[in-house]
């Protein structure tokens, strides 16, 4: 089937050739006469598209494209120039755009007053809060020492307590405990209770003391007899 395909494709380009007599050598073989068809264009003269015809695309019966066409070929086109200024609508809204991208040049210039005003009310404000911290700046160093001394007072003192801790865990049990068995918690907590209790009992007694201290009522200011 294939062979017969090709065997008919071969033939039909061979009928595609006509033999021509040549004086040297017999046959020559010309090839098939080509006639293309014409172009039916008019390029002397400016296209105009229908605008009644169904054929002619939208975008080609547009205000745009008409003004296209008149900017082209000028009254050639056929076009209206009356049609092509913009409508009241239209003009309105140009206007707003320009007025709002195009600034004039007295609204550009207050702009730029307003913007360099904001920016020394901006510096005047960070100058007056650097001045005002330089004014503290002993005070703060101060604090931050004072808090630097109170941690390490305060780490010193745990570590002073947990060595205490630790040493009367090895008392208590004869051996190194390990700070986080479960023993040496207990052991803390017990601690702990009995603290509370020694403050508990200190503050009851300063308590009875100070209602056992007889009250001395002030001496009565005697007055001189008159004779």
């Amino acid at each position: 089937m294939a062979a017969s395909m090709l065997c008919r494709r071969t033939a039909a380009l061979c009928g595609s050739f006509k033999k021509v007599p040549s004086p040297c050598c017999g046959v020559l073989l010309q090839t098939a006469s080509y006639n293309p068809k014409p172009l039916w264009l008019n390029i002397t003269k400016p296209y105009i598209p229908d605008r009644d015809s169904e054929k002619t695309p939208e975008w080609q019966k547009t205000a745009h494209y008409d003004a296209k066409l008149y900017g082209r070929y000028g009254s050639a086109s056929g076009v209206d120039p009356t049609k092509l200024w913009p409508s009241h609508g239209r003009l309105e809204k140009i206007i707003a755009e320009e007025t709002e991208w195009q600034p004039t040049l007295e609204t550009m210039l207050e702009n730029i007053q307003l913007k360099e005003k904001e920016l020394a009310k901006k510096r005047l404000e960070k100058e007056r809060i650097i001045a005002a911290n330089m004014a503290n700046m002993p005070k703060m160093v101060a604090d931050w020492r004072r808090e630097k001394r109170e941690a390490k007072r305060k780490l010193k003192e745990e570590k002073a307590r947990r060595d205490s801790l630790l040493a009367q865990a090895r008392e208590r049990f004869g051996y190194a405990v390990d700070p986080r068995s479960i023993k040496f918690k207990e052991m803390v907590k017990e601690i702990e209770k009995e603290e509370k209790k020694k403050k508990k009992m200190m503050k009851r007694r300063l308590k009875e003391e100070q209602m056992a201290i007889p009250v001395i009522p002030p001496a009565a200011t005697s007055t001189p007899a008159t004779s």
